[in-house]
């Protein structure tokens, strides 16, 4: 967990401040695996287009790559974006 979201809680008690710090990285875990159900759930409905094989064909597999890197490359833009944004908000206080 990024330390400085806790830099709020400095006047909580210490107990106060763990449990915090507990429901953050479970939000975070959540977030993750929720992200990561999104893109197995897109990619799969964008790309596998029969069952006759137990593998995936070259197409498919090449189609899921594809759609995972740009998944990804997407999630990180938007998470880069959100932290330009939080740091203008926070230099404008």
């Amino acid at each position: 967990m990024d330390k400085s979201m806790l830099g709020d809680l400095d006047n909580l008690p210490e107990e106060d401040k763990l449990r915090m710090s507990s429901m953050i990285d479970q939000l975070q875990i959540r977030d993750s695996l929720r992200m990561y159900n999104s893109l197995v759930e897109r990619c799969f409905n964008d790309c596998v287009d029969t069952f006759k094989h137990k593998s995936l064909q070259k197409q498919e597999e090449t189609c899921v790559r594809r759609c995972a890197e740009k998944f990804l490359k997407h999630s990180m833009r938007v998470g880069m974006r959100f932290a330009e944004l939080n740091q203008g908000a926070a230099t404008q206080d």
